[in-house]
């Protein structure tokens, strides 16, 4: 087979890298995790002194002249912007918090868009996560997901996921935000974050990471044709 792209869309804290990650690993294929890149190049404009809400067009202009790239002999892939590795940085609460401003810019959407459709030429045999792979970036995809869940189970895998980073995190907080997320990324002009009409809607909210890895991974094996494991 020389093409398997296979898609998992859904707002933040679904649990879309780590369900993308096991499952790329199960099938065999590789794995790209499109949020991290618009979290790297909101790190560098933070980094930067750059605020999207005011400073559009510097960030897309930052966008353009933006080295981004995953090490794909880590597992998972590791991102470089430049030379710096923002694996870590890029989940930090003052990223998070203006992550959506710059993914909302139609000129930093159009350039991180493209840099994925060449990764998907250069890595064909790819599962990849986000809020616009199925409906935008990869509309053929050969097996699209949508995963969801309810807001208070999506904030408390966020917390735990800061906790086990060894951050302290407030729980009414991020629910809070990852709230006021949704409704930025649902009704931005640019790629808002759909189910696609060919995808399959996974709600994760009573399920546990194995149960949708397992259920991910025998609806692909089964639609592809592939033997299950």
């Amino acid at each position: 087979m020389d093409q398997l792209i296979v898609t998992l869309d859904g707002p933040a804290g679904s649990g879309k890298s780590s369900v993308a990650r096991f499952l790329a690993k199960r099938l065999g294929l590789e794995f790209l995790d499109t949020g991290a890149m618009y979290r790297g190049l909101t790190a560098k404009a933070v980094h930067r002194g750059i605020d999207p809400a005011t400073e559009p067009h510097a960030v897309v202009e930052l966008a353009r002249h933006t080295d981004m790239r995953f090490d794909w002999q880590q597992d998972p892939p590791r991102l470089f912007v430049g030379n710096l590795d923002v694996t870590e940085r890029i989940r930090d609460r003052d990223v998070t918090g203006k992550v959506s401003d710059v993914a909302a810019l139609q000129g930093v959407r159009q350039v991180l868009v493209e840099m994925q459709k060449r990764i998907g030429k250069e890595h064909p045999q790819l599962v990849t996560e986000g809020r616009d792979q199925g409906s935008v970036v990869f509309p053929n995809a050969n097996v699209k997901f949508y995963l969801d869940a309810t807001a208070t189970i999506r904030a408390k895998r966020r917390v735990e996921q800061i906790k086990a980073a060894g951050k302290r995190a407030d729980l009414e907080q991020i629910r809070k935000d990852i709230i006021e997320r949704d409704r930025k990324d649902s009704t931005r002009k640019e790629s808002p974050l759909i189910c696609p009409d060919d995808a399959i809607r996974v709600d994760t909210s009573d399920m546990t990471l194995e149960q949708v890895i397992e259920y991910l991974e025998n609806t692909v094996r089964e639609q592809m044709g592939m033997p299950q494991s």
